[in-house]
């Protein structure tokens, strides 16, 4: 009997050491997949964080690049605005100017001579606005023969559309120089409108760059 008693308990310790050994293997086997577990869900929510972060960033960057947009439409508005005043502002002087009679008729007299000299032709032919074509008819001979006393110009009967200013053109019309307000101011364009926009204010405009030849 006692042989075989001893033979139950070597079971029951081989058993309850069997057990054991099953009982740590399971329990690093949960530690195990607990650790993966924690580790994959770290690396998805830190997916998951980044992923919205990109998201969030891009959402931001839309954003600013909506009011940024948005902004320079206004700015751009603002700009053309203020061109638009100022030149209107301009055209108000220029019509003051044209009032002042000894200065505009000096002025008329500069750019008919520098208008015949560009041109190589001996006749020609000079248009001016309704009321400086009253204004020259009487007195035009002596005002032609000091600006160019080489050449013969004639005064266009039919008046130009225009503030004021000349507008001269070889007698065949093949060759022409705009000398009229419209035309100076137009080819001042760009200059005046970067005079605008850095002055900011019509009055520190400087209008000098369409009276002056």
């Amino acid at each position: 009997m006692d042989q075989v008693k001893e033979l139950e308990e070597a079971i029951l310790r081989r058993a309850n050491h069997l057990a054991e050994e099953y009982r740590q293997r399971a329990e690093r086997s949960r530690d195990n997949i607990l650790r993966d577990s924690s580790e994959r869900l770290t690396l998805r929510e830190d997916r998951e964080v980044l992923l919205a972060k990109a998201i969030a960033d891009r959402t931001y960057r839309r954003r600013v690049q909506s009011n940024e947009l948005k902004l320079q439409k206004e700015m751009d508005l603002l700009r053309w605005n203020l061109v638009q005043g100022v030149l209107q502002n301009l055209d108000e002087r220029l019509r003051a100017f044209t009032q002042q009679e000894d200065e505009y008729l000096a002025l008329l007299q500069a750019y008919l001579k520098a208008g015949a000299a560009e041109i190589e032709r001996d006749d020609l032919v000079a248009e001016v606005n309704a009321e400086d074509l009253r204004r020259l008819r009487s007195r035009w001979d002596d005002i032609a023969r000091q600006a160019a006393p080489d050449k013969t110009i004639r005064l266009a009967e039919k008046p130009m559309e225009g503030l004021g200013g000349i507008r001269l053109s070889s007698a065949d019309n093949r060759i022409r120089v705009d000398h009229s307000f419209e035309g100076r101011r137009e080819r001042l364009g760009h200059q005046l409108h970067q005079i605008i926009i850095e002055r900011l204010l019509p009055s520190t405009t400087d209008n000098s760059v369409i009276y002056t030849g």
